[in-house]
């Protein structure tokens, strides 16, 4: 039979149960997977603890790779045997699944499927907010916030690809060394200076035409002053909890800002847009312009363990297996 985490209960990490489920037939349009990897990423955190509410019992988990096993009435578009990867509603803590068809990409052979379920939420969120949010150009200044995390160690490399000039905004000193080693042409540790006023210093005053904050609450204020003029602020993330109430009046008085809070599931929604940021990932990767490194692994039983490291800051993100 196969398992599966649920969740009854939002919480901590203890409210997440291993359970047995009967994985039926895919119907017309979905297809069935036997699943290899799952990503573990910080919105599993946030469906877990209520912070983005799904409605209860549920399943969590929303990336994943694995291999089609069975596909239902109408679907062309993969056929068992293939291995694919997804991003989808929560439910991919599991051995098994059943997945509408259309979210599913099949993967080439250079890619694994450690790396796959590892960089495919990430990914995503990368090219969608490098390349539609605020699309960078060769020559602009960037600031990205948690530079060597999980999503910003991808960002980097790819902006670093379209030519940009990255400042990475880090916590601790070893997490420099990393966004270096990644190649952010500057590296600030916010805990150790002013990061907005390091910025300016960076540009000459001028400030940067975007950041990308995945912090939230405790570096929203301080990114909007690293903005020159007609700026754009992209929030897309929680880490330091969500961000309070905006006087919208503010975007005026710094210079007519732009603010975003942007979502990789809208952006991916359509199937074509899907594919336009699967293959501009898989393109990246192919051509070693982003490397991705999934450094720890739990069992599915270990789901809880893996949510306290991520919490922890003990990892960026991770893969479960079984």
């Amino acid at each position: 039979m196969a398992k599966a985490i649920r969740i009854e209960r939002t919480g901590g990490p203890e409210v997440l149960q291993l359970v047995d489920v009967t994985v039926g037939p895919p119907g017309p349009g979905e297809a069935r997977l036997r699943q290899t990897a799952i990503g573990v990423d910080f919105v599993d955190v946030y469906h877990r603890t209520g912070l983005y509410p799904l409605s209860l019992p549920t399943g969590i988990g929303v990336e994943a790779a694995g291999v089609v096993e069975a596909v239902g009435p109408g679907v062309d578009r993969v056929k068992p045997g293939e291995r694919v990867a997804y991003l989808a509603a929560p439910g991919a803590y599991a051995t098994e699944r059943v997945v509408p068809a259309d979210r599913l990409v099949r993967l080439p052979d250079s890619l694994g499927d450690t790396a796959a379920a590892g960089a495919w939420l990430k990914g995503l969120t990368v090219a969608a907010l490098v390349t539609r949010t605020y699309p960078v150009k060769a020559g602009e200044t960037v600031v990205v916030h948690a530079a060597a995390g999980g999503v910003g160690s991808i960002m980097v490399q790819w902006l670093r690809a379209l030519g940009a000039t990255v400042i990475g905004v880090v916590s601790t000193e070893e997490k420099a060394t990393t966004a270096r080693l990644l190649g952010c042409n500057h590296v600030i540790v916010s805990g150790r200076e002013d990061f907005a006023a390091r910025v300016r210093e960076i540009t000459a005053g001028r400030g940067v035409p975007v950041v990308y904050d995945s912090v939230g609450r405790a570096t929203f204020e301080g990114s909007l002053d690293c903005l020159q003029p007609l700026g754009t602020m992209v929030s897309f993330g929680n880490a330091s909890g969500p961000v309070p109430p905006v006087d919208v009046g503010v975007l005026g008085r710094k210079g007519s800002l732009f603010l975003t809070r942007p979502s990789v599931f809208h952006y991916v929604a359509r199937r074509e847009d899907l594919e336009r940021h699967a293959a501009a990932l898989l393109e990246m990767i192919g051509a070693g312009k982003v490397k991705v490194d999934v450094t720890r692994s739990w069992p599915l039983a270990q789901a809880a363990e893996a949510h306290r490291a991520l919490e922890g800051r003990g990892t960026d993100g991770g893969k479960l297996r079984w």
